[in-house]
């Protein structure tokens, strides 16, 4: 029998030098390989149960019943096959495990091309996702103490932002996925805790039945409903951004060719996919159909009864993120680490840890209390850059490893994705560029 090292590879095959050890012992995504099944479930709720749910209704709202049901549950559908592969690839090589996105992507399209392909794609990914994970942190804090203290003289945004960064400062320096754990734990639950609220507390505002509601369409312009129609595609989009760290994810659980890492993962992805469904699908339908086009771009901040509930709601948003900023961020650190100790050779330490990390974090501020508009992000974000990546890139690399037979069932299903994906990449940009330029039009900047 195979035995496995305390990194969690086959010491039988593994051809590591001793300084390669030294490094992956190291690296946040390498360093720590005991994870259990569950710790991937935690992990991928965390990322994908997010701000991305939140805007969902919205999202709706902009697409109208049929395309926003087709699109809800096609996105669901796709990238669910599509994370399959994922997890699928990552160890399709016998002793070789591909611990990170670009890594599938140099097996697939070469070292130097995999690298270009992948990891603007991936960072663009991760950066922006923590960008608007800062925007809804900070929204979410400052629709709380709007809730508590009604009375008190309003703050800028632009505070709340910079409060929430200042636990996103700390806990950047937990070294790896693993000493996440519990922070990932708390944010799943509560991530299910406020999907949960945010469509319950709708049904009962649909029983008070105070408003009159409309789904027709939200613009008498004709060229803004179909720039709001492409923005909401790359809303959709966003919610989908789990692949971006599931390799990650896996390179944390330990492997042996009896047990490979894949069946723990999957049985934690299929858990957190479920999960997401039924966090998801309510969330939009029962907000969309209690509130209509009166929606927000974040269904709390249209949520006014019962007060305590709306407040809960809000917090547990704010811890929510909290965590899933850093699962996004943990892959970020990665590159950037692995790139100064190999590439640049630092010495690893923790004073290297320390600059990467404070410089990430306080990037991400910046970039957050100058451009808060939490529904043009995701838009335009969704489509650029989480489409490729979530959407069709897995297809185009399945279809180059595996090499499925032409016209077949799976040669078929994944170009099938991929001309979707293109066609998402290709437009929801568009919608979410036009919502953005929109907002700054009337946006007064640091308020």
């Amino acid at each position: 029998m195979a035995r496995v090292g305390e990194n969690g590879v086959n010491n039988a095959i593994d051809t590591r030098t001793k300084e390669q050890k030294a490094i992956d012992e190291w690296l946040p995504i390498t360093s720590n390989r005991n994870a259990k099944w569950w710790y991937s479930t935690m992990h991928n709720v965390t990322a994908m149960v997010g701000a991305g749910v939140l805007s969902l209704p919205y999202a709706m709202s902009q697409m109208g019943w049929g395309a926003g049901v087709t699109a809800m549950l096609l996105s669901w559908i796709i990238t669910f096959y599509t994370i399959w592969q994922m997890v699928e690839m990552h160890e399709m090589i016998p002793g070789k495990r591909f611990d990170r996105y670009h890594e599938l992507g140099q097996c697939a399209f070469g070292e130097k091309l995999g690298l270009w392909i992948v990891v603007p794609q991936q960072m663009i990914v991760e950066v922006s996702t923590c960008i608007i994970y800062m925007v809804t942190g900070g929204k979410s804090l400052q629709k709380f103490q709007e809730i508590i203290l009604p009375n008190m003289k309003p703050l800028k945004l632009t505070y709340f932002i910079a409060f929430f960064s200042v636990i996103e400062f700390g806990l950047s320096l937990l070294p790896n996925f693993n000493s996440l754990s519990s922070v990932s734990f708390v944010a799943a639950v509560l991530s299910i805790a406020y999907s949960f609220i945010a469509w319950a507390a709708s049904i009962k505002e649909h029983a008070i039945g105070t408003q009159v509601v409309s789904y027709g369409p939200r613009s008498t312009k004709s060229s803004d409903n179909v720039f709001m129609f492409l923005s909401a595609l790359g809303n959709v989009a966003f919610s989908y951004a789990g692949h971006n760290v599931v390799l990650e994810i896996q390179a944390t659980i330990p492997s042996t060719p009896e047990n490979p890492s894949k069946k723990a993962m999957w049985k934690g992805v299929l858990i957190a996919y479920i999960i997401v469904a039924i966090c998801y699908l309510p969330v939009a339908f029962v907000g969309y159909w209690v509130f209509g086009n009166g929606v927000d771009d974040n269904i709390l901040l249209t949520l006014h009864r019962p007060v305590w509930l709306i407040a809960a709601a809000n917090i547990f948003v704010v811890f929510h993120v909290i965590g899933s900023y850093q699962v996004y961020a943990m892959p970020v650190f990665d590159m950037f680490e692995t790139f100064a100790v190999r590439s640049m050779k630092f010495k690893p330490s923790f004073l290297l840890r320390f600059v990467v990390r404070m410089a990430f974090v306080a990037f991400t501020l910046f970039v957050a209390i100058t451009i808060p508009f939490f529904g043009g992000l995701m838009g335009f974000f969704g489509g650029f850059a989480l489409a490729p990546t979530s959407y069709y890139l897995p297809c185009i690399i399945w279809l180059i490893l595996k090499k499925p037979k032409r016209f077949g069932l799976s040669w078929t299903i994944n170009w099938v994705c991929i001309i979707v994906g293109v066609l998402l990449t290709l437009l929801s940009p568009i919608g979410g560029m036009w919502s953005i330029i929109k907002s700054v039009k009337t946006y007064k900047f640091y308020q």
